[in-house]
């Protein structure tokens, strides 16, 4: 049956690598996905609490742990619910229906009698003594997991579908929670002074003008080009890390030019191309085209990426904020040869992520570091400049849209041609990390590479429409290079892939003389995103939708995540003068079986005012040698001020399968604010972000 399990159990096929129940009368449930944020740890709890039939608040989880934790991959991809929540749903029925088992076999009765309230065993209600602290014996773990326990019906749920409060948010909101709050014994900071780009060579360093520069002692660790700036006074690190750059001297320097950070210098750049659908040619008829562009865009953490590692007794232990602990583990192993059971990686939390950022890279930088200074815990933080200058991006994206129509406007073929670099940079999957770059004998540089669409695609999510259109197909013109190193950043490609079909969509019912609602209703027979856009556009008011170019707009998009995830559908009011102000948003979301209520919601709002930033604000710049938006001045992000009123709805769907839904209203919010702004103004702005400056010439044209 091994086939059909979760890759999860697949990979972690032993009962006792997720669950033990301990003396003090908790349950220990391990996993290997993180939390970052998405609230997926009080959820997973939920569910093993419901199968197991105990209080929620026995459960005590362990999360991301080499050394005590499954191989979970990484968390990514709104993955954690579908299958590590299916991972711990059989894995607590197996366990549960085990005992039970055993016991019924003791107790000379059908397991049919037993029932369990809290953890403790009843036989026709009635105690029968037994309860799983005293029972469960080392015989209940030892095997593999099968997958064959059946769960319990979604009728008979008491805890999954209710609202739970995450047991992170006390320590986080009181300042107590983070990597950057972990004090270690023998600790020492350190910073680092950046190869300026890959295969920048070191020529000369004034160490003597850095330590005066420092005013406190410091030592200065050198691996290849790698350096760091180690000493017990933090400020003193931080002065070096400042200094150095003004003295230091590189060869090797690449030059950009601003017109790399536009999506569309990709078009002219040599690329992998892949021809995916429908073979056939475009048919003749009635071809209308449009191109929309999302450029570079960075993760905009709140706080910079922390790293801790110390070298003991000839084992490497590390901290970090990364997605990956098992991935992280082994890029750090092979990099800094050593077998990888003498490497254990821990998560701790960090202040923002969705996406490959910096805490990778940090947690090398420590390394590296720790291995040159055993017996210490070196603790690497990020400067902001650094955070904004050398975390992988996520890669601009160009989406050319050509539909062919029939006489009465309809698209009879759909062509989605995306220029885009690799979504998709991890070190995992062929990346590579920065320091190692800087050490000596360095990787090849990384292969450009994407998902498969199995997996959902990179620059290809979302590209195909799930309209109903007789023939469609996407052509992806992969880039072999980019200007900048790039990475997964929430959504991947579906936000611009998205903004680009749900735009076009509005464009075209324009054209037909159609409202944009009724168009879109007119090409969709599927039921569950048919429900969503009625939804939405009923409470939206979109039947009382004002005329176009008032300075007010209503504007609607949806997607389906992936085509495969949670449903979203997304309604915007804004208005537009010489800025863009977001008025209200309204979301309704079907992701099928939800375990907490609560926690969805917030991942749907979240995912609206974090599209909405992008949609509205943000760009990374490039200039001379790399990045020049360094800092919250040069890259805005949405304020408080700035948040919209936001009612999100979730369609109660439990018989259907847990679909992931961290990351599906993020591609419809971005569609929604650019429909709002071209009813608001008249015109169509197909370029994000949608600036002032974008507004001004839009209007000019």
């Amino acid at each position: 049956m091994s086939d059909t399990l979760p890759l999860s159990i697949t990979n972690n096929r032993r009962l006792d690598k997720w669950l033990r129940f301990q003396p003090d009368r908790t349950v220990r449930l391990a996993v290997g996905k993180v939390e970052i944020g998405q609230g997926v740890l009080i959820a997973l709890s939920q569910i093993a609490a419901e199968e197991l039939d105990v209080d929620l608040a026995r459960i005590d989880i362990l999360s991301g742990d080499t050394r005590d934790a499954p191989d979970e991959g990484s968390t990514s991809s709104s993955l954690s619910i579908e299958v590590s929540g299916r991972s711990v749903r059989l894995i607590s029925a197996e366990l549960r229906a085990r005992v039970l088992g055993r016991l019924a076999q003791r107790l000379n009765c059908s397991a049919d009698d037993l029932t369990i309230e809290d953890g403790a065993f009843l036989q026709d209600g009635n105690p029968t003594g037994h309860d799983y602290w005293s029972f469960a014996g080392p015989e209940d773990f030892a095997a593999d997991i099968t997958g064959t326990a059946h769960p319990k019906s979604p009728s008979a749920y008491k805890v999954v579908g209710q609202p739970a409060p995450r047991r992170d948010l006390i320590a986080k909101v009181s300042g107590a929670a983070f990597i950057h709050d972990i004090v270690r014994p023998d600790m020492l900071h350190a910073r680092t002074l950046r190869q300026p780009s890959r295969g920048a060579k070191l020529q000369s360093l004034d160490e003597a003008a850095i330590r005066e520069a420092a005013g406190s002692p410091i030592q200065i660790v050198r691996v290849g080009d790698f350096v760091a700036f180690v000493g017990q006074d933090e400020t003193a690190v931080q002065r070096a890390a400042v200094a150095a750059p003004n003295h230091a001297n590189w060869t090797g320097v690449r030059v950009l030019s601003p017109v790399q950070q536009e999506a569309a210098w990709f078009r002219d750049q040599p690329a992998d191309d892949r021809h995916l659908g429908d073979p056939d040619p475009p048919p003749a008829g009635t071809v209308v085209s449009e191109t929309y562009s999302r450029p570079f865009v960075a993760h905009a953490a709140l706080a910079p990426s922390c790293g801790l590692a110390e070298y003991r007794d000839g084992h490497l232990s590390v901290w970090s904020h990364t997605q990956g602990v098992y991935p992280l583990r082994n890029s750090l192993a092979d990099i800094l040869g050593l077998p990888r059971e003498r490497v254990t990686v821990r998560h701790s939390h960090g202040a923002g992520c969705y996406g490959h950022n910096g805490a990778d890279d940090a947690a090398l930088d420590a390394a590296i570091v720790a291995m040159q200074m055993p017996g210490h815990c070196i603790r690497v933080q990020w400067r902001r400049e650094e955070e904004f200058g050398f975390e992988p991006v996520s890669t601009a994206h160009m989406t050319r849209i050509q539909a062919v129509l029939d006489d009465a406007g309809r698209p009879i073929d759909w062509t989605a041609e995306v220029w885009a670099g690799s979504h998709v940079q991890r070190p995992v999957f062929g990346g590579t990390m920065l320091a190692h770059e800087a050490l000596p004998n360095p990787p090849p540089p990384a292969k450009a590479n994407d998902p498969t669409e199995a997996n959902g695609g990179g620059g290809t999510r979302n590209a195909f429409p799930a309209y109903d259109f007789p023939a469609k197909r996407v052509i992806h013109h992969l880039a072999l290079q980019t200007p900048v190193r790039t990475s997964s950043l929430r959504g991947l490609g579906a936000l611009p892939n998205i903004y680009a079909l749900e735009c076009m969509m509005d464009e075209l019912a324009e054209r037909a003389g159609v409202d944009p609602v009724a168009y879109r209703l007119s090409l969709l027979s599927d039921p569950r995103a048919r429900h969503l856009i009625q939804d939405v556009a009923s409470r939206c008011g979109w039947s009382e939708r004002g005329p176009v170019g008032t300075g007010r707009g209503l504007g609607l998009a949806w997607g389906r995540y992936k085509n495969k995830a949670a449903y979203a559908c997304v309604a915007v009011e804004l208005d537009v003068d010489q800025d863009i102000t977001l008025r209200r948003a309204w979301c309704a979301a079907d992701a099928g079986l939800v375990i907490n209520p609560d926690g969805a919601r917030n991942q749907l709002e979240g995912g609206i005012i974090h599209a909405a930033s992008m949609t509205l604000k943000e760009q990374v710049t490039l200039d001379g040698d790399g990045i020049t938006s360094l800092d919250w001045d040069r890259y805005p992000i949405m304020k408080f001020s700035e948040v919209p009123e936001i009612e999100a709805t979730i369609v109660h769907n439990p018989d259907q399968p847990t679909l992931g839904m961290g990351e599906c209203t993020f591609g419809p919010t971005a569609a929604a604010i650019g429909n709002a702004v071209a009813h608001a103004l008249g015109v169509r702005i197909r370029d994000m972000p949608l600036t002032r400056q974008r507004i001004a010439a839009a209007l000019v044209r």
